[in-house]
């Protein structure tokens, strides 16, 4: 007699576990536009390079000092910030790094452009510089352009020529990169507490910006009245226990490349993914062990990695271990939900 079959395992419940992961906190990860290559800085000095669909460690990198972000350049190498002041180019075939450049305090934030073909890092030095990476190694002629800031840069995000920079004290600076002599527009947060993080909609039209109060803020380039009109804040990533208002940091922000919809992380552990033009929460993933770090969609959002990583925001206390989880999406998780219009009376 022929046993019936046992049904598969359900899928762990916060995606797959990433071995090898790093040994303290996470501060970004990124997928690659290529591939399901993921890219991980972390405050153990490394930046470890992943195939996500495969779950292997690919590569590994270590700094002088703790790795605050990390970008790719393509499949082949990418860029990393560190806290010992450096903006180091990876070559991942080779297992090599260089230094591209210094700032004068650690680098907070990197992005790579793919509209100028440079590299832009922001630090706590208050100043944003720009990077041809093509340029021979030695820092005199990798850099293009130093611009101050008027405060340590926070977060940083692209889309097209446009550069959106937030930082300490509520400033966010909206560059051109085709010119970046003053700033296109110098603006304050809507929000009244910290930004945590800045992330430009893949349309180009505007971008989200979190704080560490449980609110995030939707914002248009476009300085028109009627554009300004659709500008508003949400409150998020929050709780009520005894009759008080539990609020937390909202440290990650994530578009998704289809559908334009976005998946907020917080320091309470959830993962939220909201419709911004319907203004509706699409879906709460299950809670994770710990404070949500860092969070990123694949190329075609059919992954999204979370870094389940305590942020300290609680001060040095017993926490759960740093781990990468990456997830299947489910369309219904991301899609937004058609709006239902009353029938008109007969």
């Amino acid at each position: 007699m022929t046993t019936p079959q046992q049904p598969p395992p359900p899928p762990p419940m916060h995606g797959r576990e990433l071995s090898n992961p790093p040994k303290d906190g996470i501060s970004n990860l990124r997928f690659s536009n290529h591939s399901d290559h993921l890219l991980v800085s972390s405050w153990d000095k490394t930046v470890r390079l992943y195939d996500a669909s495969a779950n292997s460690l690919r590569g590994e990198f270590i700094h002088g000092g703790p790795v605050l972000d990390c970008c790719f350049h393509d499949d082949s190498s990418g860029f990393s910030a560190s806290a010992d002041n450096t903006v180091r180019r990876l070559v991942f075939s080779y297992g090599k790094e260089d230094i591209l450049g210094r700032h004068d305090a650690p680098v907070r934030c990197v992005e790579y452009s793919y509209a100028a073909g440079q590299v832009i890092t922001g630090s706590w030095d208050k100043t944003l510089k720009c990077w041809d990476p093509r340029g021979a190694s030695g820092q005199e002629r990798t850099l293009v352009g130093t611009y101050p800031q008027p405060e340590r840069v926070y977060s940083l995000s692209l889309v097209g020529n446009r550069v959106v920079v937030a930082t300490a004290g509520r400033h966010v600076n909206v560059y051109d990169l085709r010119n970046m002599s003053q700033p296109e527009q110098r603006r304050e947060s809507s929000l009244k507490y910290q930004t945590r993080c800045v992330r430009c909609y893949p349309n180009g039209t505007g971008y989200a910006l979190s704080s560490v109060e449980g609110r995030v803020a939707m914002e248009f380039f476009d300085q028109s009245e009627a554009s300004q009109a659709k500008k508003y804040a949400f409150k998020c990533h929050r709780k009520s226990e005894a009759g008080r208002d539990i609020v937390y940091p909202v440290n990650a922000i994530a578009f998704h490349p289809v559908y334009g919809t976005f998946a907020t992380g917080g320091c309470d552990g959830f993962v939220n993914v909201w419709d911004g033009n319907n203004k509706k929460r699409l879906y709460q993933y299950s809670k994770y062990p710990t404070s949500i770090a860092a969070l990123s969609f694949s190329r075609d959002g059919r992954l999204l990695a979370v870094a389940s990583s305590y942020t300290f925001e609680e001060g040095d206390k017993s926490h759960e271990p740093d781990a990468i989880f990456v997830r299947s999406v489910n369309e219904i998780e991301v899609k937004p939900k058609p709006k239902v219009y009353p029938n008109p009376p007969a």
